[in-house]
């Protein structure tokens, strides 16, 4: 892999990718790995390394808790791994830290339990990309899924009010198409990346094309 040209080393920008439950957050992820360049990489879910690891998913409020605090330091330390390699321009985050607040049953605020704050967080991230839940269509069958879909909204609309702060907040919401939705996340994510990454990638509807 060759050193992206942008006159000066620095390090990657750190961008999240986030969004409610069945948003389209892997199928756009997996768009991004089949046509983006190497100078982009794809950080992996931190809850699915948690919970994927065998760490108990109960329904009780302390298990609940102690899930999230996990999930934080899992994802906190999972981005360090990347921050300091110059060769990268953008690092992808498959959700943030700010995302497991939307999942904190209380009392009192996640950050507080992990000794930070909102604001500390949110300035991690260079932007955030939001991919919002289809009212329509959103699939609970899906084995995958626990939430049903009154939950999965709700779930989206936090997730919404925590990163709304945020200065460089983009959205994307629902198409009848998806590969439309997703071809506007990737145009979006295509934006951030420096002129000789930009210069260097074929026309985005020919990638997404070969890529579906």
């Amino acid at each position: 892999m060759l050193p992206y040209d942008d006159h000066a080393p620095r390090p990657p920008r750190r961008i999240a990718l986030t969004g409610g439950p069945g948003a389209g957050k892997t199928a756009v992820l997996e768009l991004v790995r089949r046509t983006m360049c190497d100078h982009v990489r794809v950080l992996s879910e931190s809850a699915s390394i948690v919970f994927g690891g065998g760490f108990p998913r109960g329904q009780g409020p302390e298990v609940q808790r102690a899930a999230q605090r996990a999930i934080f330091y899992v994802q906190r330390e999972l981005e360090a791994t990347a921050q300091d390699d110059r060769n990268l321009s953008i690092v992808l985050c498959d959700r943030g830290t700010i995302d497991g607040g939307a999942y904190w049953p209380g009392p009192g605020e996640l950050w507080t339990s992990v000794g930070t704050t909102l604001d500390e967080q949110l300035a991690r991230y260079h932007a955030v990309i939001h991919l919002w839940t289809p009212m329509s269509g959103y699939n609970h069958q899906n084995p995958l899924r626990i939430e049903s879909p009154s939950e999965a909204h709700a779930i989206d609309e936090r997730i919404a009010a925590l990163w709304s702060r945020h200065p460089r907040r983009f959205e994307v919401q629902p198409t009848a198409d998806f590969l439309t939705k997703a071809a506007r996340a990737i145009q979006i994510l295509r934006d951030e990346l420096p002129p000789c990454c930009r210069e260097h990638l074929p026309r985005l509807g020919v990638r997404m094309a070969s890529a579906s």
